[in-house]
């Protein structure tokens, strides 16, 4: 296959129109993520977006590889879905005020596109699986699981810290 809009009419074509969306969206995510990281106010909430994108620059490192081995030769799709996901944290986060709401905020979005993301990864692996492609399926499930990691100390961190600290934010007199 050597486009990435072609008329898709097996799985395998599916698998590949699917990847180079995805991928797409991780790269989009990957520039939106520096800026977010330097919005964060929440030493723990930083240092974890942080290893997200590290997690984000490996994904886009390993589906170059799958796009090597499937013969795909253009990334030239964009991700409609992350970009609506970005911009609604955009939007979100330029009107939140207070540093321990915002950073309930960005937690939430991040969330919002972790979801996403475990489900486009592990659709691709079952799609691979499906078509005896093991090395690729594994590339997809490493990803999932990545991704699962972060949702995880996400949702702890939500939990035990930004959560409880937007909860009742310091009221600054107007």
């Amino acid at each position: 296959m050597s486009t990435v809009n072609p008329t898709i009419t097996t799985l395998h074509h599916l698998l590949d129109y699917d990847a180079s969306k995805f991928t797409s969206a991780e790269i989009q995510l990957s520039k939106s993520l520096p800026e977010w990281i330097n919005k964060t106010g929440s030493l723990k909430l930083k240092t974890v977006l942080q290893k997200y994108l590290d997690f984000v620059t490996q994904h886009i490192q390993s589906m170059e590889i799958f796009f090597e081995e499937e013969n795909i030769n253009s990334l030239s799709v964009n991700n409609r879905v992350m970009q609506a996901f970005i911009e609604e944290a955009d939007d979100k986060l330029s009107n939140c005020i207070d540093a321990e709401v915002k950073d309930a905020c960005l937690l939430s979005c991040i969330q919002a596109i972790n979801h996403f993301k475990i489900s486009t990864y592990g659709t691709a692996a079952a799609f691979a699986n499906a078509l005896g492609m093991q090395k690729q399926a594994a590339i997809f499930y490493a990803a999932e699981v990545t991704e699962k990691q972060i949702d995880d100390r996400l949702t702890q961190l939500a939990e035990f810290e930004v959560n409880k600290n937007a909860r009742t934010p310091v009221a600054l007199p107007a």
